[in-house]
């Protein structure tokens, strides 16, 4: 009856286990799979990539980890699950008292999400990047990453490119890395300096991180996409998920898919 009755607690043990929802997973693969993340953002993964990119970022679930714009919370959903019990996390977003009423929407959505949802982000710091005047992402010289997806260009249009570079080499600790994905213009094509396309030339990027004080470490084509040929009539919006020109030509800028990017890190000596 002892053995009977001792198989019997097992099983509904076993069972409670089988049945109990699994937060998230350890492993990034775990991670970019779970619940946390919307069906919508999953679909963009074909064209993201986001286990190759952070993998070739080498973002391990130790590490303090500082995602810059994180906008909508594309790629937060799988840091903040993935650092959660290991790392730190800080999420640098615009300032809800900012100038800009897109900016402060953007930032106060944001917060909402992260609020709604604490088993996900309930050990994230948001913090505010808004060059030139706030500029306090992390605490300086503690971070192994920062991780900044399709950006460059909007600080290159207002010409915060160093302060922000500058920022980014001040919070990384001596070995820390840079890891960015941009759209990336088409080589020895004319230097705009403001990249109102959107796209943004590798060289010029790494000679503005260089002037920063890092060192190029390595450069991937992960996130290429060789249907893009960089010339629409709304830069990088006229591609999805934009689609800046909604029904025109739809189909046309449906098959050719996300930007060209390229995805870079940088070292802080």
């Amino acid at each position: 009856m002892k053995r009977v009755c001792g198989y019997f607690f097992l099983g509904l043990i076993f069972s409670y286990v089988l049945v109990m929802p699994v937060a998230y997973g350890v492993t990034l693969t775990e991670v970019i799979a779970g619940e946390q993340r919307q069906t919508e953002d999953k679909s963009r993964d074909k064209y993201r990539h986001p286990l190759q990119t952070l993998d070739f970022f080498d973002v391990r679930e130790n590490m303090t980890v500082v995602e810059i714009w994180p906008g909508s919370g594309w790629y937060s959903e799988i840091l903040a699950p993935f650092l959660k019990e290991q790392g730190v996390l800080y999420l640098a977003h615009f300032s809800p008292d900012s100038k800009v009423p897109y900016f402060q929407k953007s930032a106060r959505l944001f917060k909402a999400k992260i609020k709604a949802d604490p088993l996900t982000y309930g050990a994230a710091h948001v913090t505010v990047l808004e060059p030139p005047e706030a500029l306090q992402i992390a605490p300086k010289g503690t971070v192994d990453r920062v991780l900044t997806f399709r950006n460059i260009h909007n600080w290159m249009k207002s010409g915060q490119l160093p302060t922000v570079l500058a920022t980014f080499f001040e919070v990384l600790k001596p070995g820390g890395v840079l890891g960015v994905v941009e759209h990336r213009e088409t080589p020895g094509h004319i230097l705009d300096s403001q990249a109102v396309t959107g796209y943004v030339s590798e060289n010029y990027l790494r000679t503005m991180a260089e002037a920063a004080g890092f060192k190029f470490l390595a450069r991937s084509d992960i996130n290429a996409n060789p249907k893009d040929n960089h010339k629409h009539p709304a830069g990088v919006w006229t591609l999805p998920p934009r689609l800046k020109l909604h029904e025109q030509d739809r189909a046309k800028y449906l098959s050719i898919g996300e930007s060209d990017r390229m995805t870079m890190t940088f070292i802080k000596p």
